[in-house]
């Protein structure tokens, strides 16, 4: 159980030390992205004023096949609510993660699609 809590505050100061950093206005909003064991989520937020622009998940689809490809299908799919709420740049919060396996599996999808950041 150490090495979860471990594990766990880890993982926190990492999301702190990405948000310090990272902040979404209207014209590039924030593109942040949650991965669970089952479920993909990505979210477009402006932190100016506090609100969800566009939000894609997995949770009540019936989407089939690995997470990896689960999470490739949100990135396109959030990448084309973007650009029907004409938001052509993002920046990338990746909450957390290490930049690899689903999480570049998403951001390669949003970029395939128009996406920049």
């Amino acid at each position: 159980m150490a090495n979860l809590a471990k594990k766990m505050l880890n993982q926190g100061l990492r999301k702190m030390r990405v948000r310090s950093k990272v902040s979404g206005i209207a014209e590039r909003p924030r593109l942040t992205v949650s991965i669970s064991n089952k479920h993909v989520n990505a979210q477009l937020i402006d932190d100016v004023k506090q609100t969800t622009i566009v939000s894609s998940t997995t949770v009540g689809t019936k989407q089939a096949g690995t997470i990896t490809e689960q999470a490739a299908f949100i990135g396109t799919d959030i990448a084309k609510k973007a650009k029907k709420a004409k938001i052509n740049a993002v920046v990338f919060d990746r909450n957390g993660r290490r930049y690899a396996g689903r999480l570049s599996a998403l951001a390669d999808a949003a970029r395939k699609e128009g996406l920049e950041f």
